[in-house]
């Protein structure tokens, strides 16, 4: 993913932003309770997480915003794209020093690939074993709670298109789809944050075939594409985020530091394209939808035509209140 240095220009609205959310964080330390608990009167949304960590930032500090927040319940967490078994093995790390190692990890499609795991050397720092399969292990959570689970897909497709391809009814059990991808008008910022035509997405066309698929797939879909996800989490916010010294954000303070030393073609400002998508699903007034009907090309650039809708899309996000929400949930020590 392209990230742009925007710490300097957005430096003033980031320290009021972290002082607002240290001032409701201090008010309100209850609002960083453990994943597992729901609000009073309240179950929590059954959901389980598909996601590459490993590469990019955004996805830990999505499982991160996860995890803290008390609207969901991970069922599990199946990793995609690429060296799945380290990718799992990474999230079981996460996962055991954070408090939550009773999440099912597994690993999804191993794929062949180029793309450099950023943050690896985390992963092989954790002891080694072989993970269940991913694709079977989701179809299992989604029988097992019919019209009940939400899919949250924060990576290329290859688990979710080889679902569908083993068990279209069970596929067809899901509650939605939430997922970060695509790109309809708006492409990858440019390096001095000026706004591109479409690009194609990362995660649609690493892997076109399987996203075209999923528009198929008779499952509602919620889409955050780059329209809406290009949020950029400056050196003030991740600061106090890094401070809290908590055990899930000292977690991500590693990841980010080997993401930061071991990517070639970025600056050191996260763009937040995935934690945009996993808060939609609790906090769909952040990212507010609209129907339209997408094809994915065999190039990966996901067209808005004509007819019938089959996807819901985020065209523009709040980037405060969501801002907000990530630093106060993040910046809480947990219970």
């Amino acid at each position: 993913m392209r990230t742009v240095d925007y710490d300097r220009w957005r430096l003033i609205p980031c320290l009021m932003l972290g002082a607002l959310a240290w001032m409701a964080a201090a008010s309100n330390p209850g609002r960083a309770q453990s994943q597992s608990t729901a609000a009073p009167g309240r179950e929590p949304q059954l959901v389980w997480i598909d996601t590459d960590i490993g590469d990019d930032i955004d996805d830990a500090f999505a499982l991160g915003l996860i995890l803290r927040s008390p609207e969901v319940k991970v069922l599990g967490i199946s990793t995609a794209f690429g060296d799945t078994e380290t990718r799992a093995r990474l999230v079981d790390r996460f996962l055991a020093a954070t408090g939550e190692k009773t999440i099912p990890v597994t690993a999804g499609v191993h794929t062949e690939t180029d793309n450099v795991l950023t943050q690896a050397p985390y992963a092989r720092q954790f002891p080694e074993r072989k993970h269940r399969d991913g694709v079977a292990a989701m179809l299992t959570a989604i029988r097992s709670h019919p019209g009940q689970v939400t899919l949250i897909a924060l990576g290329p497709l290859f688990n979710v298109g080889a679902a569908i391809d083993r068990e279209p009814a069970a596929f067809r059990k899901l509650k939605r789809v939430v997922m970060m991808g695509g790109s309809i008008n708006r492409g990858y910022d440019g390096k001095n944050g000026e706004q591109r035509p479409a690009d194609a997405e990362w995660n649609i066309n690493r892997d076109p075939k399987d996203a075209a698929k999923l528009l198929l797939a008779g499952v509602p879909l919620y889409l955050a594409p780059l329209d809406s996800t290009q949020i950029h989490l400056v050196s003030m916010a991740r600061e106090s985020i890094f401070a809290t010294g908590s055990p899930l954000t000292d977690q991500i303070t590693l990841l980010y530091h080997q993401w930061a030393a071991h990517s070639w073609d970025h600056n050191p400002t996260p763009t937040l394209f995935d934690p945009i998508a996993a808060a939609y699903t609790f906090r769909p007034d952040l990212c507010p939808m609209e129907p339209m009907r997408l094809e994915v090309d065999e190039k990966g650039f996901t067209r808005k035509v004509e007819g019938s809708p089959n996807a819901q899309v985020c065209m523009q996000s709040n980037e405060a209140g969501f801002l907000e929400l990530l630093t106060t949930r993040l910046g809480v020590t947990a219970k």
